[in-house]
């Protein structure tokens, strides 16, 4: 399978290829690397020895963490990150063609995650509610029934397919420390936690020479619908969390994971753990590439709370695609609440 060399602006979907009237100012890694922060706002922790005290403050102050000691191998995570570059770097067409159904599919701008409703204009033509983002989603579960003839595509099936075993691994215990923390009563704890709901984005989010003009962002301000969510990034900078009334640069550590708690821990919690709020700058200079695994409650499990009506992951699910058809955002957890806000 062919790629493109990293100055070919056809692997980029269309609408984020630089206009040719564009002044594009180049600048050397030092420049670049010198704007990354040394300071790293986030809590700690060691997945070899969690510290449930600590592990406890990360998740009602920050609602995010830094996992170190992770047990997966930083070969995979460098063979992960250089089989997605590779297939990010063919043609935006192949990508559409090649990557079409599920359990890999392709997608870019993704709109539903972006709360405003704020138009961005380039030249004529609208861009309403557009991330500057590309990926492919990937269906966990379905993984092992695909088989690609391609040696590229399947190389890459099988190296997801190990990732996501490790995931498993640590949503599993990390989740069985939380619902300790919070003292989950046993059933609970095995409903609210569906490993087979699992899945992963594989982002790339491409230089955006026109930042400022475009008032783009690559992902806009949102919390996860997940209970869990674990990331990967790879050494470009530009994930932010809001914690103490302020927001703060994730510093870019390749051989750490990043861990976000979402929108249906929160609520399994009564809210004394917060999702994290979070969003993704883009950089006119470097790409940025992250993998991300999402995990959800088992579908039939109700989800009991004093502060919430109860609900299932689906009524949830429902009510944001019907928050983003109505109001064009997310309005998430404010719908449930037995006194609303919003």
């Amino acid at each position: 399978m062919s790629q493109q060399t990293d100055s070919d602006d056809s692997s980029y979907p269309p609408l984020f290829r630089p206009r040719k009237t564009s002044q594009i100012l180049r600048v050397d890694s030092d420049e670049i690397n010198q704007k990354v922060q040394e300071f790293d706002p986030l809590p700690l922790i060691d997945f070899e020895c969690i510290n449930h005290k600590k592990l406890d403050e990360a998740c009602r102050e920050w609602g995010m963490f830094r996992l170190i000691n992770h047990g997966i191998p930083l070969t995979h995570l460098k063979k992960l990150h250089d089989h997605a570059k590779a297939l990010f770097s063919l043609t935006y067409e192949k990508k559409e063609t090649s990557f079409s159904n599920i359990p890999i599919s392709y997608f870019w701008g993704t709109p539903g995650l972006t709360p405003s409703g704020v138009a961005i204009q380039r030249g004529s033509s609208p861009l309403q509610n557009i991330n500057w983002v590309e990926g492919f989603h990937v269906l966990l579960n379905l993984l092992s029934q695909l088989q690609y003839d391609d040696p590229t595509l399947e190389s890459f099936r099988c190296v997801l397919e190990e990732y996501g075993r490790h995931q498993t691994r640590l949503a599993t215990t990390i989740f069985e420390a939380l619902a300790l923390n919070l003292q989950l009563d046993c059933k609970r704890t095995r409903a609210y936690l569906s490993p087979a709901t699992g899945h992963l984005r594989v982002h790339r989010y491409p230089c955006c020479y026109e930042a400022e003009q475009l008032q783009a962002w690559g992902i806009d301000v949102h919390t996860d619908s997940s209970v869990l969510s674990i990331l990967h990034q790879d050494q470009v900078g530009g994930l932010q969390v809001y914690s103490h009334d302020q927001w703060f640069d994730v510093k870019p550590q390749f051989n750490s994971l990043i861990v976000h708690l979402g929108d249906m821990m929160q609520a399994m919690s009564d809210d004394i753990y917060v999702a994290a709020k979070h969003r993704v700058k883009v950089n006119k200079h470097k790409e940025r590439m992250s993998v991300g695994y999402f995990v959800f409650p088992y579908e039939n499990t109700v989800i009991e709370s004093s502060k919430y009506k109860p609900f299932t992951y689906p009524d949830f699910r429902a009510e944001v695609q019907q928050d983003l058809k109505t109001v064009g955002h997310k309005i998430g957890l404010q719908k449930f609440k037995l006194n609303k806000t919003f």
